[in-house]
């Protein structure tokens, strides 16, 4: 019996960590819809029309960053709309895994060792799978140097 507990605990835990690093970059979107949720709640739309802002302005910020990160050309820019999405999940982050380490150790400066680890990792797969969206540069990186070193071998053989 403790076998079971002891396999389901790491299961569960692990099954966290995937959830953490997966809802990540939704970290913002929630945070924004929370807050214009809560705003309407609190001006008497009521629980229906709080909970349809919300979903609206969540659903908004996410759609308007991606595009906008998407879409930019200058890295910089593309940098700082990372960063707004990065920075909410890394606190995100490191309160999840500070939470998740309390279970399995009781030394404050271990728990807070792993939260970092667990915010930096957090953090950087926001910035990641905001990266995801991006096409490829025309006739730039690595598809198009192949492209060009394959054009290059055909006329040579011809």
């Amino acid at each position: 019996m403790l076998g079971i507990g002891i396999v389901l605990s790491i299961f569960g835990l692990g099954f966290f960590c995937w959830l953490l690093f997966t809802l990540a970059v939704y970290a913002l979107p929630f945070l924004a819809g929370l807050t214009a949720g809560l705003a309407a709640l609190q001006s008497g739309a009521g629980v229906i029309g709080g909970l349809v802002v919300g979903f609206f302005a969540g659903g908004a910020t996410l759609a308007l960053g991606q595009m906008a990160f998407a879409t930019t050309r200058k890295p910089v820019i593309r940098i700082i709309i990372g960063l707004l999405y990065a920075v909410p999940a890394t606190v995100a982050g490191y309160q999840v895994s500070f939470a998740l380490a309390g279970i399995g150790m009781s030394s404050g400066g271990w728990q807070t060792a792993f939260a970092v680890i667990g915010a930096v990792l957090s953090g950087c797969t926001a910035f990641s799978r905001m990266t995801l969206l991006v096409p490829p540069p025309d006739g730039q990186g690595t598809g198009g140097a192949y492209s060009l070193a394959d054009e290059r071998l055909h006329d040579q053989r011809h």
